[in-house]
């Protein structure tokens, strides 16, 4: 069994480093300098990050600036979310020097262009699939879009290679990842998925790497990390199989 990619997240609101509750606007917990908590997981040996403009997603403005500087002054590989929904905003995100950026409500208002993209973009186009119960949620979460499952089948379809999959009820809540909801998904796809959301112990880690062979080959770890539940370099360790 290979190792499970950890991507520790950075969710970039007002200039500032912030943890969400399930996605809801003002629930969120402040955590400072985003650049400071990105070289901080970059230290301690992250290969990934996950860095996120809040602002842009939900509409209301835009880190942009915030966002490069933190690109330009990390070795990792950095996955940017966060407001990615016409030409414009993508060649601004993918300019950055990031790996792969993340496509959110885009892929459920315009899947034309998602699969535009991803045949233009290969493998530095992922997709992000947050789901409440059988159905997409939208926009901030806010509105809700069609079924997930179609999405995934479309998107396979157009040759995407990542998937990144969030339970909207565990995201921020520290009640562990929707294991079944991960091993549905990737079922249905050969693409990599990554499973964003719930994570609130190593445990949770370790059942994470037991769908590695089914085609979950990461994980994206926020509030766990940002309250002390466990350490990066404990996770990368459980992340890795060497620990029990």
């Amino acid at each position: 069994m290979t190792a499970l990619t950890l991507l520790p997240a950075v969710d970039v609101q007002n200039g500032q480093a912030v943890q969400l509750t399930q996605g809801v606007a003002g629930s969120e917990k402040v955590f400072g300098d985003p650049l400071a908590a990105a070289l901080r997981w970059q230290h301690a040996g992250a290969q990934w990050l996950h860095l996120v403009d809040l602002d842009a997603a939900f509409g209301r403005g835009s880190n942009a600036d915030v966002i490069a500087t933190i690109t330009e002054q990390l070795h990792l590989n950095v996955e940017l979310s966060g407001g990615l929904r016409d030409d414009a905003s993508l060649e601004r995100a993918l300019a950055t020097g990031c790996r792969r950026v993340n496509i959110g409500t885009a892929a459920l208002e315009n899947p034309a262009w998602c699969e535009r993209i991803i045949a233009e973009h290969g493998d530095r186009i992922g997709i992000a699939i947050d789901v409440k119960g059988t159905k997409l949620a939208a926009r901030g979460w806010v509105r809700e879009g069609g079924d997930w499952a179609e999405a995934v089948d479309r998107l396979t379809a157009a040759g995407c290679a990542t998937f990144v999959v969030t339970d909207v009820k565990s995201d921020g809540m520290l009640t562990g990842p929707n294991l079944d909801l991960l091993r549905d998904v990737a079922t249905r796809t050969d693409a990599q998925v990554i499973a964003s959301g719930g994570i609130a112990q190593l445990d949770d880690l370790r059942a994470l790497r037991e769908l590695v062979a089914s085609g979950v080959t990461g994980a994206i770890v926020g509030t766990a990390l940002y309250v002390g539940n466990f350490t990066l370099p404990e996770a990368l360790a459980v992340a890795a199989g060497e620990t029990h």
